[in-house]
């Protein structure tokens, strides 16, 4: 399938008027509950007959058990300022009693057709606090946090889900450390671009934990983020006011606040000296501070995204790849397992590479219709991003930046 007519289905999933009725709050050991659901062409039928990640599970390992959890209430997205994209972060308490690591984990929007991707994030025990008391004092559930989880300090990223995502396992001893008393907070990216950023559907989504005690050798996974900026000017033949890069950028920061909005400057400054280098490929090199063993990768951009590698040592004789997705397709993002873990060391750089094509604006029913833009990076659907994701172990891990 090409990435046009691949991407034609998002507007056919924006355009459909799918629900579920989820189950109640609360967690549960294995199984899928009785809500009922609609798949991708919009028939609606029962989550134990339909294509559904939550429903078909990969089979537990030894040791493993299932907890599944669903946000408390169902939530209707509104876009602010303006936008047609909210990014919500919803509290789930797993109720956890004892230390536990988690394996796997698979994300389920209730209402597939307004979410465009979500991120799982952990949060230990200390920000727990931070985490109710902001949901309490935010109208409606959770709060509205473009950027990352809206915490003083932010929680662990365990989980990225795209549409079409499955849960990807490793097959190391390895996992992502939950304490007692931890809470998820689900970022969910919600698309109205049909509406125009009015309120309408619902979504109640819920997650599948895949949990383990672990053994004196299970290792601590990180997820390691590497970020580009995104200088893609508006294609030949297209003009208007956002084709000025001041005023792009100006845009983003009216959308979603000045933290995301100067995001782009910092990126920008990180990895080209400051100095914006406008055109459709972008990089980031990133120098290793400390030891590390990369078990997987995730790359992700929004849709206008052609390709996107990881390298280690790009350019020397111990160069390696450690991830590339040469056709990127927004509807197939996954978590690719290397064949064998690799080590890096202090004195290695991981450089993070993107390609982005402006004139795909005009071929996407989604993008169509929007006014040409000089796109950064931002967090809306029709804005951009140069994301790649590993997994790792080892000291830290949170960030090479």
């Amino acid at each position: 399938m090409t990435k046009q007519i691949t991407r034609l289905r998002i507007l056919a999933l924006v355009a459909g008027a799918m629900t579920l009725v989820a189950a109640a709050c609360g967690s549960n050991e294995t199984g899928s509950g009785s809500a009922t659901t609609a798949d991708g062409g919009g028939r609606h039928t029962s989550p134990m007959h339909m294509p559904s990640s939550v429903a078909q599970a990969l089979p537990l390992r030894a040791g493993e058990r299932f907890v599944n959890l669903t946000a408390p209430q169902p939530y209707t997205p509104s876009a602010p300022n303006g936008g047609t994209d909210e990014y919500r972060c919803l509290v789930i308490d797993p109720h956890l009693t004892k230390p536990v690591y988690l394996t796997g984990t698979q994300f389920e929007p209730g209402n597939p057709s307004i979410v465009h991707h979500a991120i799982t994030y952990a949060i230990p025990p200390e920000s727990a606090a931070e985490a109710r008391a902001k949901d309490a004092a935010t109208p409606g559930q959770g709060w509205t946090c473009f950027g990352g989880d809206g915490l003083r300090q932010g929680g662990a990223w365990v989980d990225t889900w795209t549409p079409n995502h499955r849960e990807t396992l490793l097959k190391q001893d390895v996992g992502f450390p939950l304490k007692p008393g931890s809470l998820l907070i689900l970022q969910v990216h919600y698309n109205l671009l049909a509406t125009g950023g009015r309120a309408g559907a619902s979504d109640q989504p819920r997650v599948r934990l895949r949990l383990t005690d672990g053994t004196a050798a299970t290792k601590p996974l990180a997820m390691v983020p590497l970020e580009a900026p995104i200088e893609l000017p508006c294609a030949g033949g297209e003009s208007g006011p956002l084709c000025d890069r001041a005023a792009a950028i100006a845009d983003v920061a009216k959308r979603f606040g000045v933290g995301p909005g100067s995001r782009e400057a910092r990126l920008v400054s990180r990895c080209s000296k400051g100095k914006p280098v406008p055109g459709n490929t972008q990089h980031c090199d990133y120098p290793v501070p400390q030891p590390m063993t990369v078990y997987a990768g995730l790359g992700h951009m929004h849709l206008l995204g052609r390709s996107i590698k990881v390298e280690l040592d790009p350019g020397t004789p111990k160069a390696r790849t450690l991830l590339d997705v040469p056709s990127f397709d927004f509807d197939d993002q996954k978590l690719t397992p290397l064949p064998t873990p690799v080590d890096v060391k202090p004195g290695d750089t991981v450089r993070v590479t993107c390609t982005h094509d402006a004139t795909l604006r005009r071929k996407l029913p989604e993008l169509s219709k929007l006014p040409p833009r000089y796109v950064v990076w931002g967090d809306g659907t029709s804005d951009e991003m140069c994301l790649g994701l590993l997994s790792v172990t080892g000291p830290g891990g949170k960030s090479l930046g």
